[in-house]
C-alpha cells in the first residue's frame, strides 16, 4: 500500500528510503548489538556517528574552518534566549527584523536579555513581504519598509523562512551597503535549511530545528563562527554556553544522539541525490507547481506577495472558507495529510519540505482542481 502524502509543517515528512535504513538498523547497529538509541554517547560506536554527521553536513552546505557546528536541545525557540545570552557580550541592544510569526517570537524573548531594536519590520503583521534592504526614506522605495539599525547592535537577526506565513528571504541584506559590513548576521533557517544551498560566510551564526528538512524534533542545528565564541553573559547556562558545547564537540552534556543520527542518515541521502543544487532545482519546480495552480484559480487565494513566497511553506485560502472542513476530509481521502493552516493564520498550508516528491504536489494540484471543479 502506497503511502499517503504528508504536507504537515513539522515534525514533518522524512524521505522514506532513510526511514527504511532506520528500521533495518533499530535493533542492531551495524553489528553493534544495540539501537543507537541505546548507545553511549561518547561510545566509539556513536562518536562515528556524530562525526559523519557533522562531515556530511560541513560539506553538504560547504562550511568554512572558522565555524563549528554544533548539536543542541531545546529547538527554535529556545535559541530565540540562548541567542542573546551567548551575543551580547557588553551590549545593550541587538537589532531585529520582523517578517513573520516566528521573527516576532524571536524579537520578544530577546526583551528578556537586552532591548531588542526593531529594525525593520512589524510586531503584528500583516506578513507579506520582506522589507526593503535600504536606509533610504520610505517614499524614495514607494512607501515600503526599511532598514534603521541601531547605534552600536550586538548582531541582526532574521528569520529566513517564517513557516506559519510563507514569507521567505531570496536575497540578504547587504549590511556593507547599509554601512555595518562587520555585524553579525543571525538567521533562523529552520523551516529552508538544506533546501537551497547558502553562503555561511555571510552569517555571523545560523540555527534551526531539526524537525522540517533534517530530521526528528528535539535536534538544534547551530552553526556560529569562531570569533562570536567569547561573548556569552555570565549566567548562561553552562549546557547552553555555545563555547563549552563547541570545546566538548557537542558532548558536554548527553545530545540528542538518536536525532543526530537520523539527521546523518539525512544528509547522507542529500548527498545521494546529488547535493543541494540539485535539492534547490526539485524545490522550485514543486513551488512553481503549486503557486501557478494557486494563481491560475480564483477559487483559491494566496496572499504572500509574489517575490517574498516560500518554496517551503504554501498558505492559501478558499475563498468560500465555509468549505474548509469539506476540503481538509477530502484530501485525506486522497491521501493527502496536514494541509489545515496554523491556527493563528487559519486556511490551508502546504508544506514542501525536501522529503516531499514532486508526486505529492502533482497530487495535490490534482485534488485543487478537482475539489474546484466540485464546489467552484
Amino acid at each position: 500500500m502506497a503511502r499517503p502524502f504528508n504536507f504537515s509543517a513539522g515534525p514533518a515528512a522524512l524521505p522514506e528510503e532513510v526511514l527504511r535504513q532506520a528500521a533495518e538498523e533499530m535493533l542492531d547497529w551495524h553489528g553493534a548489538g544495540m539501537s543507537v538509541m541505546e548507545m553511549s554517547h561518547r561510545g566509539k560506536e556513536f562518536t562515528s556517528i556524530a562525526a559523519q554527521a557533522e562531515a556530511d553536513l560541513r560539506e553538504l552546505l560547504a562550511v568554512p574552518d572558522n565555524y563549528k557546528i554544533l548539536f543542541m536541545q531545546g529547538g527554535a525557540i529556545a535559541e530565540n534566549a540562548i541567542i542573546p545570552m551567548n551575543l551580547l557580550d557588553d551590549r545593550k541592544t541587538a537589532d531585529y527584523v520582523v517578517t513573520g510569526t516566528w521573527s516576532a517570537k524571536s524579537f520578544k524573548e530577546a526583551q528578556k536579555y537586552c532591548a531588542p531594536h526593531l529594525a525593520a519590520g512589524s510586531p503584528t503583521g500583516p506578513y507579506l513581504a520582506v522589507p526593503k534592504f535600504t536606509t533610504e526614506p520610505a517614499d524614495a522605495v514607494s512607501g515600503a519598509p526599511t532598514f534603521q539599525l541601531s547605534a552600536d547592535p550586538a548582531y541582526l537577526f532574521i528569520c529566513t523562512n517564517e513557516t506559519i506565513d510563507g514569507v521567505e528571504f531570496h536575497e540578504l541584506p547587504d549590511l556593507a551597503a547599509l554601512g555595518r559590513p562587520d555585524l553579525p548576521l543571525v538567521a533562523d533557517m529552520s523551516s529552508h535549511i538544506m533546501s537551497r544551498p547558502i553562503d555561511v560566510s555571510r552569517y555571523g551564526l545560523i540555527f534551526g530545528g531539526a524537525q522540517k528538512n533534517i530530521g526528528p524534533a528535539g535536534l538544534t542545528l547551530v552553526i556560529v563562527r569562531d570569533d562570536l565564541l567569547d561573548r556569552a553573559l555570565p549566567f548562561c547556562p553552562s549546557a547552553f554556553e555555545f563555547k563549552t558545547v563547541a570545546a566538548n564537540g557537542s558532548m558536554y552534556n548527553t545530545p540528542p544522539t538518536y536525532g543526530i543520527y537520523i539527521a546523518g542518515l539525512v544528509f547522507q541521502w542529500l548527498k545521494r541525490q546529488g547535493g543541494l543544487a540539485v535539492i534547490e532545482a526539485r524545490n522550485i519546480a514543486k513551488a512553481e507547481l503549486l503557486y501557478g495552480c494557486l494563481d491560475a484559480s480564483e477559487f483559491y487565494t494566496t496572499r504572500v506577495e509574489k517575490p517574498f513566497r516560500s518554496r517551503m511553506n504554501v498558505p492559501f485560502f478558499l475563498k468560500d472558507e465555509s468549505l474548509n472542513e469539506a476540503f481538509l476530509a477530502g484530501a485525506k481521502d486522497a491521501g493527502l495529510l496536514q494541509l489545515k493552516g496554523h491556527k493563528s493564520v487559519g486556511g490551508m498550508r502546504a508544506s514542501i519540505y525536501n522529503a516531499m516528491p514532486l508526486e505529492g504536489v502533482q497530487a495535490l494540484v490534482g485534488y485543487l482542481k478537482e475539489f474546484e471543479r466540485k464546489h467552484g
